[in-house]
């Protein structure tokens, strides 16, 4: 068997927020050194024979810590507290900037110890407060991200505040086709055309509901369609496709009526008072992966809804 060079046990959000096991190195430098130093010390920590020797092995059983035991391979193994529940503690953080620069005189206490208290703050849980009108999608974002990121996520998803959709009219552009079923029909073949291409991923658009724009939403937002597929293949099938399907759900779960238009961004569904632009506001829609949460198809269906009869 052979010693273990170097092993830690710790939280895993603070060891990202320390970037192990890189520690600021390029990938290069990481793969080439391996663990040459102490760059950071963690709940529990198990040195390995030539690191402790680096170090200087009276300095490392020396170490102000819960446990510092010698292995029977020449490893030092060091438990700074007698649990890792309360890492994130400033008494845990004290205790942590101590032992590190007990094994690095070279470093100072009080920025070691300044750059721990921001990890821990980085990690004190954020109470999702999102907006109502996309709740149910963001509320499935933060999870997305390292779990070193989602508090800070959670709270820039808190603040942010949807724009109020753009995409109606007061009054209906009369509808300038010469055979409205047949127009219709064909916003039905573009909707289908959807669903067959993303029923696996998205198996709730089969239903046509609210809960399927919100999956949609998220399904988009995760693949970073925008900006991921081409332009053209968006523009000229995804969008006109997606315009069709929001339409079919206003008027399906709204009691929606079709205004058929030449021009596929001019075609309106009136809802109530107000007559709403889903083929325009799924072009909005997939412009960037931002837009997808600026014109969300979420929260097209809650502002229309508002303006049901």
């Amino acid at each position: 068997m052979y010693p273990v060079p170097y092993a830690v046990a710790h939280s895993a959000a603070d060891r990202q927020l320390a970037d192990f096991p890189r520690f600021g190195r390029d990938d290069e430098t990481c793969e080439r050194n391996g663990t040459d130093a102490v760059y950071d010390v963690f709940w529990l920590n198990i040195f390995g024979p030539k690191l402790v020797e680096s170090v200087g092995r009276e300095r490392m059983l020396s170490t102000p810590a819960y446990l510092v035991e010698e292995l029977p391979n020449g490893s030092v193994l060091l438990v700074l507290r007698p649990t890792a529940a309360d890492f994130a503690s400033d008494e845990a953080r004290v205790a942590q900037a101590r032992a590190h620069v007990h094994l690095r005189p070279d470093l100072d206490f009080d920025t070691v110890l300044r750059s721990l208290r921001e990890r821990s703050a980085a990690i004190v849980p954020v109470e999702p407060r999102f907006h109502p009108d996309v709740a149910l999608f963001l509320s499935r974002l933060p999870d997305e991200f390292a779990i070193s990121e989602r508090q800070r996520k959670t709270a820039e998803l808190n603040a942010f505040r949807p724009p109020v959709p753009e995409e109606w009219l007061p009054v209906a552009l009369p509808s300038d086709v010469a055979n409205p079923e047949r127009v219709l029909e064909s916003y039905g073949d573009l909707s289908e055309g959807l669903v067959a291409a993303l029923h696996t991923k998205v198996p709730s658009i089969f239903d046509a509901t609210p809960e399927s724009l919100t999956d949609l939403d998220f399904y988009f937002w995760r693949e970073n369609f925008p900006e991921r597929y081409a332009r053209d293949l968006i523009d000229e099938h995804t969008a006109p496709a997606l315009g069709a399907f929001l339409g079919g759900v206003l008027v399906r779960r709204l009691g929606g009526t079709w205004v058929p238009r030449q021009k596929l961004e001019e075609s309106q569904v009136r809802v109530g008072n107000r007559v709403w632009l889903p083929f325009l506001r799924a072009r909005c829609y997939m412009q960037s992966r931002e837009s997808l949460l600026t014109h969300s198809l979420t929260q097209f269906f809650k502002e229309a809804e508002r303006y049901r009869p």
